[in-house]
């Protein structure tokens, strides 16, 4: 099984010492099977506004996975599915899909690019991606407790 942890996982850990400690349990026990999402650090750059932060972003968390290959771009598939999706979401709900916010479109991109991947994602955004599930076959679930070794 392969994980992607979402952007509001990792800033729940940046800002809290004991959801740091549970991620950094997690990133024990599963790191071999982790994938970085670049709609991760996108998310993650983007609400950066010292450069030391930036670098240390860089250094601690993406560089790691880009050393080991683990750094996972949306591919051309990854942006149809995710078109396709909102499209078939909208149509349900009744919905434009311009009327969706971009950090939903940026959800619906990671779910996509997390089922191309494999990958089950971690993530406390449980509600909108469970709109996303409706319409998208990926896996996602809450964190902590961990996922059951296999």
């Amino acid at each position: 099984m392969r994980y992607v942890v979402d952007t509001n996982v990792f800033i729940d850990a940046f800002l809290n010492p004991e959801e740091n400690d549970a991620l950094e349990q997690f990133h024990g026990a599963f790191a071999p099977d982790e994938l970085l999402s670049a709609v991760v650090v996108h998310e993650l750059r983007a609400g950066i506004r010292a450069t030391a932060d930036a670098r240390r972003l860089e250094r601690h968390l993406v560089a790691p996975f880009r050393r080991r290959n683990r750094l996972v771009p949306p591919t051309v598939r990854a942006w149809e599915t995710t078109a396709a999706a909102l499209v078939r979401l909208a149509a349900l709900e009744g919905a434009r899909v311009a009327s969706y916010t971009r950090a939903f479109g940026h959800d619906a991109l990671l779910a996509a690019s997390c089922l191309e991947n494999g990958a089950t994602l971690i993530t406390r955004n449980t509600n909108d991606f469970a709109r996303l599930r409706r319409v998208m076959n990926f896996r996602f679930m809450a964190p902590w407790p961990m996922p059951k070794m296999r």
